[in-house]
């Protein structure tokens, strides 16, 4: 059976050395954007909120990091994103080299989504 988790730290916590800042570099990116996001385990992956909602679930695989889901994206946000989608709404954030930049274009979006209610 697979590892259960009670907090965030937790699960960075049990994560291979190699894997760990790079969750940890994930996790500071989300709060850049939003700094008051909050955190929790939701399917047994990180999950950030924001008003209690999910905005963004994590989880560290063996070679890349995934962010679920994908919002809706302008042009150019689609046309960067495409090199790392995994599914339809999954990006996939690979361990060799995470596009933290990147990654805070898209939970911008996330985060104007759900302040217009279009989320």
């Amino acid at each position: 059976m697979a590892a259960r988790f009670a907090t965030v730290d937790e699960y960075i916590d049990a994560l291979p050395d190699d894997v760990r800042p790079l969750m940890e570099g994930v996790r500071r990116s989300i709060r850049t954007v939003v700094p008051d996001i909050g955190e929790k385990i939701s399917y047994q992956m990180p999950t950030f909120t924001l008003d209690g909602k999910p905005l963004v679930h994590v989880a560290a695989w063996k070679k890349h990091i995934g962010l679920y889901p994908l919002p809706a994206m302008d042009h150019d946000l689609t046309r960067d994103v495409a090199p790392y989608r995994g599914t339809k709404d999954a990006l996939r954030l690979p361990l060799d080299d995470v596009p933290y930049a990147l990654l805070e274009r898209v939970v911008a979006a996330m985060l104007t989504q759900r302040l217009d209610g279009t989320a």
